[in-house]
């Protein structure tokens, strides 16, 4: 599950890493909190260009059948498992799969003094990216609402301490299929990233409230470590 991240890159090197032409991103600021319904930075295709494109859009996706907004489920992940059956989501996984680029997510662990956050991050340093869908929603009055969602999964043995389901990650070499900018398989990307390609740490309980943002929530604390078995 994927229910808070980080997304601190600015702007220009989130366009040069995704190879992405700007789209409406208006003044982007480093969100190390980003949470549901708040906007943050998706890499797309263009439906009228056809070319990679980086746009704000809303967490929470909002299918374009919608009829009442306020009363709209609005799911901020999708399972890899149903992904593909599921009326919510089936449409976007064929026509529009999207790429969501963060600095780190959060995961929550059930402690017996209550839930503990940590930091999840690419080993590598490199930026995350997961797995996305998109939609874009018309009200009557006719304005644009594009949302999006992050595809979840099984969680692979690291990430199992932690939590039962992760996101989905994508590496660099699968971005343009998943963009659908080549002919292949999605479901075949929906896997746990291999074990290695993630590494996580404790936070401070600070980044449970949304109103906190700043590069102190990803700060490690120290808690006795976790159990390998």
């Amino acid at each position: 599950m994927c229910g808070r991240y980080a997304s601190t890159l600015p702007a220009d090197l989130l366009l040069e890493t995704l190879a992405a032409m700007a789209g409406a991103l208006g003044n982007l600021e480093p969100n190390w909190n980003v949470a549901p319904t708040q906007n943050a930075p998706v890499a797309r295709l263009n439906p009228s260009t056809g070319k990679r494109q980086l746009d704000l859009l809303t967490w929470g996706l909002v299918p374009n059948w919608t009829k009442d907004l306020k009363t709209a489920h609005r799911p901020i992940n999708a399972r890899a498992e149903t992904v593909a059956t599921s009326g919510m989501f089936r449409d976007a996984l064929i026509r529009r799969r999207c790429l969501v680029p963060a600095t780190l997510c959060y995961e929550w662990l059930a402690l017996p003094d209550g839930k503990q956050p940590y930091a999840i991050a690419r080993a590598d340093g490199t930026p995350t990216v997961f797995g996305g869908l998109w939609e874009s929603w018309r009200d009557p009055s006719g304005d644009i609402l594009r949302t999006y969602t992050i595809i979840s999964t099984t969680a692979n043995a690291e990430m199992s301490r932690l939590h039962e389901r992760m996101p989905v990650v994508l590496e660099p070499s699968q971005w343009a299929a998943w963009l659908g900018e080549h002919e292949a398989d999605p479901i075949e990307m929906l896997r746990p990233a291999p074990d290695g390609t993630l590494r996580f740490w404790p936070v401070s309980r600070a980044v449970n409230a949304v109103r906190n943002n700043g590069p102190e929530l990803a700060e490690p604390i120290e808690l006795p470590s976790l159990a390998t078995s």
